[in-house]
């Protein structure tokens, strides 16, 4: 008999967590457990305010398949029962994971990737003032990339004083749709000289198209503007990446799925989280190794994570967790 389980949880942030849209101070998830035959898999997921999702009816997504899934829902009977986001992203997760187990394997072998292995993540500052952005990267100096959470104000001046602060850093930007045209085209010339390699979603989602045929000094990653598969040939005179996020694609296998045609339409990838704990990073960290960037630092932003997590080792290398925990 099969039954699934669904447990709200709050992992206190260190601090608090900015961005242009608000801050937090506690990181609000769900997690799926879904249990057969002495075995339980588990998926964690973030319902997130920008594309209406909340706690709330995020579980209620989930409480609505809990018959089908009961009565054994596969992850294909998935994709085409819920769409994606971070309900399909908790019971995608947790299908694999219990797929898993139950065959003895791993996730990695049974997607048919190579193992998962110790990668370089880029590690996140808040939305905060140049001064305060300065500090938190002297702090933080051991990471080499740093991605920073920016706004529509004071933008150059931030971006400096986190360089001087960490000067040997690779810089990533991430405005959240906060900026416009004119704030891009005015703030672009000065950044490849502030080492900065990479701008996410600088303006809203609904005005990609001003993007279109246009060269930037520093190369652009959709973020909020991609989702699924079915939105790449718009993006693709637009950006240079693609950030992919499981909470986004509905799960690892909309991810993988994603993932395998940006790289043939001619994509970058990043692989992207929310701040979760290392349950939400561990089906991600079997992205890293198609991607260029690397962002998953959510379990280090909080005050402490799940026993068995990601090691984080000096220069930002991750290390897998291990099985015990997901996959």
């Amino acid at each position: 008999m099969r039954t699934l389980a669904i447990i709200e949880e709050s992992w206190p942030i260190r601090g608090s967590f900015t961005i242009s849209r608000g801050a937090k101070r506690e990181a609000q998830i769900v997690v799926a457990q879904i249990s057969e035959g002495g075995y339980s898999g588990r998926g964690e997921c973030v319902p997130y305010g920008r594309y209406g999702e909340t706690i709330a009816s995020v579980r209620l997504q989930i409480e609505a398949l809990t018959s089908r899934t009961e009565a054994g829902m596969n992850r294909a009977d998935l994709q085409a029962a819920c769409p994606a986001g971070a309900a399909r992203n908790a019971l995608d997760c947790a299908l694999w994971d219990l797929e898993a187990k139950q065959a003895s394997s791993s996730v990695w072998r049974l997607a048919g990737l190579p193992p998962p292995r110790a990668c370089v993540t880029a590690y996140t500052l808040s939305l905060d003032t140049p001064e305060a952005m300065a500090r938190a990267a002297a702090n933080a100096t051991e990471f080499p990339v740093l991605k920073l959470k920016l706004g529509a104000q004071a933008i150059v001046e931030s971006i400096e004083a986190v360089h001087r602060a960490s000067p040997g850093a690779k810089l990533i930007l991430d405005a959240n749709e906060a900026w416009d045209l004119r704030l891009l085209e005015e703030v672009s010339p000065r950044l490849k000289e502030l080492n900065v390699v990479l701008i996410e979603q600088p303006l809203p989602a609904g005005m990609d198209e001003l993007l279109a045929g246009r060269e930037w000094p520093v190369p652009l990653c959709a973020d909020e503007s991609c989702h699924e598969i079915e939105g790449l040939a718009f993006l693709k005179e637009r950006y240079g990446l693609i950030n992919i996020k499981l909470d986004k694609t509905g799960g690892l296998t909309g991810a993988l799925a994603l993932a395998r045609a940006a790289k043939e339409m001619g994509f970058g990838i990043m692989v992207g989280c929310m701040v979760s704990t290392s349950l939400a990073m561990a089906p991600a960290m079997l992205l890293a190794g198609l991607a260029d960037y690397v962002d998953l630092d959510g379990p280090l932003l909080l005050q402490r994570d799940r026993e068995g997590g990601l090691r984080c080792e000096p220069g930002g290398v991750l290390h897998p967790p291990g099985p015990a925990l997901w996959g």
